[in-house]
């Protein structure tokens, strides 16, 4: 094992995880680390790791007796004119971050790594409800998901799976693609995670200039202001729909593409806010695309989160409010 790996801010160093880049010696480990009795919980992710992917690990390392974390760029799911050749690869804070947060083996793959021919010639479709929300506006984007959590998946082998609500309609595709094709995993929930002034951790945060970073925080005014509307007695979509809309556009370096209220199990769009509905949102921050969501009528008692992120910064509660 290598050694430990340094923090930031004169803490003591975390363990180094295991870093595995070939799918046969992660199989191999953990078919063994199970054999002898352990239970594995496995987070993926694209890495330029923050605060809302340490809680994830947090979550796992708690449930679980093995931590495996996935950092993989999934060419698959970005589209042609989109920002896979610039997307953050910021590999040794990765691994720092998910030794503090946690993990106990890190798997690292190349395309080649994970699908030895290169781009896979079989895929994952995600159906239907990958073609709408989302899906829409990036087109493919997630059959590309889909194959990629597929093989993940079946790489790790029995796990528990964890995924951020932030990015709602891929919790959702992940759901359908975990119980369509059998995968031996539990896909675990975890609520959103944000930065001290609402906005919802993303790694795609850190293309914001200062002054878009000050206005990308509109997404989150748009949900509060809409939950006031929702706690006033109004439950007409187009309501909120309209108060979304009124909200963002104050802010000329934002542009909402949609806002829909949906059912959470399979996204059907609402004309009526029902217990469990979500509000779904999308917009562009000059150049960054962001998403947000927000559950408008609790199913079940609210369950907030508060987490550090690997700078340290404070966060608040899954809803955005501060505690």
């Amino acid at each position: 094992m290598a050694a430990d790996l340094p923090v930031a801010g004169g803490e003591a160093p975390a363990p180094a995880p295991r870093v595995v880049h070939q799918r046969q010696a992660l199989r191999q480990l953990l078919d063994s680390v199970r054999t002898d009795g352990a239970t594995v919980g496995f987070v993926p992710t694209m890495g330029a790791l923050h605060g809302g992917h340490a809680t994830l690990i947090r979550r796992a390392a708690t449930a679980c007796d093995l931590v495996v974390v996935s950092i993989f760029v999934n060419p698959l799911q970005f589209g042609p004119t989109e920002d896979l050749a610039t997307y953050p690869r910021p590999l040794d804070a990765d691994l720092a971050a998910a030794a503090q947060a946690g993990a106990d083996v890190v798997f690292v793959p190349g395309v080649t790594d994970l699908w030895p021919g290169g781009a896979p010639a079989t895929t994952v479709s995600a159906g239907a409800i990958g073609t709408i929300l989302e899906g829409a506006s990036r087109p493919g984007h997630f059959d590309g998901v889909a194959t990629v959590v597929t093989t993940l998946c079946n790489v790790v082998g029995p796990c528990r799976a964890y995924f951020g609500e932030k990015d709602f309609q891929q919790l959702v595709v992940v759901r359908q693609v975990a119980r369509d094709l059998g995968l031996p995993v539990d896909i675990e929930a975890v609520p959103t995670v944000r930065e001290d002034d609402g906005l919802a951790c993303s790694s795609r945060n850190a293309y914001l200039s200062t002054s878009e970073r000050v206005s990308a925080t509109v997404l989150w005014r748009s949900l509060d202001v809409v939950s006031a509307l929702i706690a006033s007695g109004e439950r007409r979509s187009t309501a909120v729909h309209e108060l979304v809309a009124v909200t963002i556009s104050h802010d000329p370096q934002v542009h909402l593409d949609y806002a829909e209220v949906v059912d959470p199990a399979d996204l059907t769009v609402l004309d009526v806010v029902g217990p469990g509905a979500r509000l779904l949102l999308a917009a562009w921050v000059g150049c960054t695309r962001l998403l947000d969501n927000a559950e408008l009528v609790p199913s079940a008692p609210p369950n907030a989160v508060r987490a550090v992120p690997p700078d340290g910064a404070a966060l608040v509660s899954a809803r955005g409010r501060r505690d």
